[in-house]
C-alpha cells in the first residue's frame, strides 16, 4: 500500500490529538513565573523566551512570554479539575494565592458553599493570577459516560488516588451493609468502583 493510499483510508477518529499546552497572556513574565511556582506548578525546560509551567497531576502545561499571544494580558479562563475543591482550595490559600469562596451550580446560577450532595461537577472556586487571567477550579469524581475512554483509568498523583480510594472504601462500606456481610474480595469491588468512576460507566451496588 503506498502512503497516500495509507493516509487516505485513515480515520480521523483513531488518531491520538492530546492537548498538552495552552498560552496564557501576561503582562509581567517574572511576576508571572513567580505566582504559578509558589502555587506548586513546576517549572519545565523550554526554549529562551517561553517560561512553561505544569500543575500537579496535569497531563497539560501553561505557556507565557513575550509575543506569544496577541491577547490581553488577563483575558484568558481556564478550568482545573480537582477531586476535592475544599482541599485545592486550602492548599492554595496556604501557598498565598487569592482564591475566591466555595461554590456551587443550581439552576438558579451559583450558590455559596460546597454543592449539600457534593455530585461530581457541580461544586468550584476561582482564583486569578497577579494578570487577572482566571482559574475556575471543578471538583470532578464521577465522570459523565464517554468523557473517558472504557478501561482507561490513570490518577495524576497520590493525593488523586487516595481520594479515589476513600470514595471507594465509603461505597464499599455501603455495599456490605446491604448485603450483611463482609465481602473477602473487596480489591476487586473497589477495582471495579474505580474504573467505573472514571470512566462514566455503571458503579458496582
Amino acid at each position: 500500500m503506498s502512503p497516500k493510499s495509507a493516509q487516505s483510508d485513515a480515520s480521523i477518529e483513531n488518531v491520538d490529538v492530546k492537548l498538552e499546552v495552552i498560552v496564557i497572556p501576561v503582562s509581567d513574565v517574572d511576576r508571572a513565573k513567580e505566582f504559578y511556582v509558589r502555587l506548586g506548578w513546576r517549572l519545565d525546560q523550554t526554549p529562551p523566551g517561553i517560561v512553561q509551567l505544569t500543575p500537579h497531576g496535569s497531563g497539560c502545561s501553561v505557556q507565557f512570554g513575550p509575543g506569544l499571544t496577541p491577547a490581553a494580558p488577563g483575558s484568558a479562563m481556564a478550568y482545573l479539575v480537582v477531586s476535592d475543591v475544599e482541599a485545592a482550595r486550602n492548599a492554595l490559600v496556604a501557598a498565598g494565592g487569592e482564591v475566591g469562596g466555595l461554590f456551587h451550580v443550581s439552576p438558579d446560577g451559583p450558590v455559596d458553599g460546597l454543592d449539600p450532595e457534593r455530585r461530581s461537577y457541580v461544586s468550584r472556586a476561582t482564583f486569578r493570577d497577579p494578570d487577572g487571567n482566571t482559574w475556575l477550579m471543578q471538583e470532578i469524581t464521577t465522570r459523565l459516560p464517554g468523557r473517558i475512554e472504557g478501561g482507561l483509568t490513570s490518577f495524576g498523583s497520590a493525593s488523586d488516588l487516595a481520594s479515589a480510594l476513600r470514595r471507594a472504601a465509603a461505597a464499599h462500606g455501603e455495599h456490605e451493609e446491604r448485603t450483611g456481610q463482609r465481602d473477602e474480595n473487596w480489591p476487586d469491588w473497589y477495582a471495579t468502583y474505580m474504573v467505573s468512576e472514571q470512566s462514566g460507566a455503571k458503579l458496582p451496588e
